[in-house]
């Protein structure tokens, strides 16, 4: 388990809890923040090993590896399936570390495909099992027919906390923190603020369903409960459908072809819903159709585009720059940087070069707006 202390892992533990004869934990692993907690769960889940990026309280009968790399050396114990929740683009590296090496990964970390998605599917898409709802919901819909039926994918989004805001020009971190609908970690609820989050997700369902970017599409839900739908080429679209919690899709990816017994709950059927669909505005959310040219042309460019954005939103959350600056800023860097990205990604350090250029320009432009 990477990035244990997080959001995606805190609820994966929940979820291991409630069903010991099922899970064992061999390793975990956990950033800077929090190494007490991650100390904590090593010994709740009698976890013999882990990898801490900052110091750690001793815990007798546990291993720490500490360092930059430790959750690399994590993701490579031989075990059943790991399970990435690591934020941000440094999950690529345990991505590959635990494919390298025939490991089964739980990918929630977005990130891996995005910035390194052909080095990953070099590996094959046979040991890979999305923890993104939206990715759960599209692997399990696709079950109800052949991949060559398939017509059209499409992403559902809650829209935010600004789908029925007119001006964002004074929008403040409180603001777009107040997700309508998810509990997230920062990055993520300020991506789905700005839409980047779904971009991102157009292009992590390219690589994970191998169909072209013509046909994967997104749409506005606010009730966040249908998660995403397939398209089929007789014109049947199936839909998954569950309450809004992360506990299903990490549930069903750790136990597949299994599911485990009341994972999340249930919708309530002995009530009324309405459920809402529309298209997306973008030109309210211009960083969808730049995902989406990004991941069409490929080579650098999804990563230059996620590591902009990191650096954008970081400075957005220390009140260094406007909501609105954001996706400028990501635009920007992706204009600037375009023509000069290799056209082959031939290593993990490739990757490492084009997302550093990139956000050393989204530091410079932010200092000239500040």
């Amino acid at each position: 388990m990477l990035g244990s202390t997080g959001s995606i892992g805190v609820q994966a533990l929940e979820i291991i809890s409630a069903n010991p004869n099922k899970f064992r934990i061999v390793g975990m692993s956990a950033g800077r923040k929090n190494p007490k907690l991650l100390m904590e769960q090593a010994k709740k889940f009698k976890v013999p090993i882990v990898g801490s990026m900052a110091p750690a309280p001793a815990v007798d009968g546990v291993q720490v590896i500490d360092g930059d790399n430790s959750s690399v050396e994590i993701a490579a114990l031989p075990c059943d399936i790991v399970l990435n929740g690591i934020s941000g683009s440094i999950g690529l590296g345990p991505t590959l570390s635990a494919l390298g090496v025939g490991n089964k990964v739980a990918l929630a970390n977005k990130e891996s495909l995005v910035a390194g998605g052909d080095l990953v599917m070099k590996f094959g898409r046979q040991n890979l099992f999305p923890v993104d709802s939206e990715h759960s919901a599209i692997f399990q819909a696709m079950l109800a027919g052949k991949v060559s039926d398939v017509k059209k994918l499409i992403l559902t989004a809650s829209g935010g906390p600004f789908r029925d805001r007119a001006d964002l020009t004074d929008v403040s971190v409180t603001d777009a923190l107040n997700h309508p609908t998810w509990s997230m970690g920062e990055v993520v609820t300020i991506n789905s603020a700005t839409l980047v989050n779904k971009g991102l997700e157009i292009i992590e369902a390219h690589y994970l369903f191998d169909l072209p970017y013509s046909a994967i599409e997104a749409v506005i839900h606010p009730q966040s409960v249908v998660h995403s739908l397939v398209e089929f080429n007789d014109g049947s679209t199936i839909a998954q459908a569950s309450p809004p919690n992360m506990k299903g899709p990490i549930a069903y990816a750790l136990a597949y072809p299994d599911r485990i017994n009341k994972a999340t709950p249930a919708i309530d059927w002995t009530q009324s819903h309405t459920w809402n669909f529309s298209p997306i505005d973008n030109e309210r959310y211009p960083s969808i159709d730049l995902a989406r040219r990004c991941g069409e042309l490929g080579s650098g460019l999804p990563a230059i585009f996620n590591a902009a954005n990191e650096v954008a939103v970081a400075a957005f959350l220390a009140g260094k720059i406007k909501f609105t600056a954001i996706i400028e800023i990501v635009e920007q860097v992706v204009q600037l940087h375009g023509s000069n990205t290799p056209t082959t990604i031939r290593d993990i350090a490739d990757v490492s070069a084009i997302e550093q250029s990139a956000r050393s320009k989204a530091e410079s432009l932010i200092k000239e707006l500040i």
